[in-house]
């Protein structure tokens, strides 16, 4: 069963610092360049100094890691940063509108250490997604100039008899600790819950502990952190130390949480490729003519769609249709993988782009032949345009998370870009030095 603790986090202090709402960020994975400079504009102690630093003209390659680790300590020093003096949970709640809906959502969780395990089998920690060794090398580079979780991984649990739901909602009672909006709208409150004896913070941890934690988002951190803690212990003789630790939200599978998809956009295909396409299409999918506009409506608020149904949208400039896959033919194609992760829409697309286009996993993997947006609005003006030879986007539904538990309860990963868990965790809310 997977080891989760209360620590003692490392918290912005807000007569220190000022305004949280200015100090917070999206994670660095999110931020492109226009937001990363907006950010550092924003207020000189944000957050985005700490988890995404660049490098200064002249600087060698660790330079811009080692200046993070040089202003955490100037920021504990002058009292920017301070340590809460219990252990404790931190619980957190998100309120949000879908995108793209009018339908209003609440997720509750909390964060707290988990000990860290590699994967593989009889491991407590799953993951359903592969990795790549540049993000990981930049998150290795940080871990090891700070010693210290500057984002959290998230993770899913299962809790049955939903005695976590009833903790969170005891203890969101009181006034939160932090309680800011993001640009996205999305409202961020953190409540601090000190560990004792009978307390909610041992209902919270013995819900979360039955089971196996699924990894939702930020497996590049997570195998970072297995790298870091193996390094460590190399020359290490602690007992228990706190690298064997990282910082996790812990989210309950359970819950109203929304996967947005990923959209497809299909480049250099040509005349002769849309016209294989065309003629290929009904013998996998049910095809319905239907127009842009109305592709464009749904797929938008797709976040508020169940999926896993096997329906995807096609946009190129000659129409715009509603596909539904012909399961008992996609049976008869080549596929890797259980029955999970070959059930995955995103699986029967690439299945699909193969059989159909020629366009296989290292096609794929090589990002010539295919690029990605989050908005359906997005994907059907490129292929209007043309730009950046694109010819067609598919777009999708999300994956359901029954469906992400099944594929990493499997052992399988799924392709890539298979979900986007949303709203993300705000960077800054909260530290996790690896000290006791």
């Amino acid at each position: 069963m997977p080891d989760i603790r209360p620590f003692r986090a490392l918290r912005y202090d807000p007569e220190v610092a000022g305004d949280p709402a200015r100090l917070v960020a999206p994670p660095y994975d999110v931020i492109g360049p226009a937001l990363h400079e907006l950010l550092l504009a924003r207020h000189p102690r944000n957050a985005v100094r700490l988890d995404l630093p660049t490098s200064l003209p002249g600087e060698e390659p660790d330079e811009r890691y080692r200046r993070v680790a040089r202003t955490v300590a100037e920021w504990r020093s002058d009292g920017t940063l301070r340590r809460d003096p219990r252990p404790s949970v931190y619980v957190y709640e998100q309120a949000y509108r879908v995108p793209g809906t009018t339908l209003e959502r609440t997720q509750r969780g909390f964060f707290g250490r988990l000990r860290i395990e590699p994967f593989g089998p009889g491991s407590s920690v799953l993951p359903h997604e592969r990795t790549l060794s540049a993000p990981k090398e930049d998150r290795y580079r940080l871990l090891r100039a700070t010693g210290m979780n500057t984002s959290p991984v998230v993770g899913l649990f299962e809790d049955p008899a939903r005695g976590a739901a009833d903790a969170l909602a005891k203890a969101v009672a009181g006034a939160p600790v932090t309680d800011v909006v993001d640009d996205d709208g999305v409202r961020h409150r953190l409540w601090v819950v000190a560990a004792e004896p009978g307390g909610l913070v041992e209902a919270l941890l013995a819900a979360a502990s039955k089971g196996p934690v699924y990894i939702a988002d930020g497996h590049h951190r997570y195998e970072t952190a297995v790298r870091y803690r193996d390094e460590r212990r190399v020359n290490s003789s602690e007992t228990d130390p706190a690298f064997d630790f990282l910082l996790m939200l812990f989210l309950d599978a359970a819950d109203a949480l929304t996967v947005l998809p990923t959209h497809r956009l299909v480049r250099g295909l040509g005349e002769a490729g849309l016209a294989r396409l065309a003629e290929g299409l009904p013998g996998l999918f049910l095809v319905e003519a239907t127009s842009r506009g109305a592709l464009v409506e749904r797929f938008e608020a797709a976040g508020g769609l169940s999926g896993g149904a096997g329906r995807f949208g096609l946009v190129t400039r000659q129409g715009a249709w509603l596909l539904t896959a012909r399961r008992e033919a996609f049976a008869a194609l080549p596929a890797q993988g259980g029955p999970a992760v070959r059930a995955l829409d995103v699986l029967l697309l690439g299945v699909a782009l193969e059989a159909l286009l020629g366009i296989d996993a290292a096609a794929v993997a090589g990002g010539q032949r295919i690029a990605y947006t989050k908005s359906a609005a997005e994907a059907a003006a490129v292929v209007a345009a043309g730009d950046d030879g694109v010819d067609a986007a598919f777009l999708l539904e999300p994956t359901p998370v029954a469906s992400i538990l099944a594929v990493a309860r499997d052992g399988d990963v799924m392709p890539q870009k298979s979900t986007y868990f949303y709203p993300k965790a705000l960077t800054g809310l909260l530290l996790n030095p690896h000290e006791w």
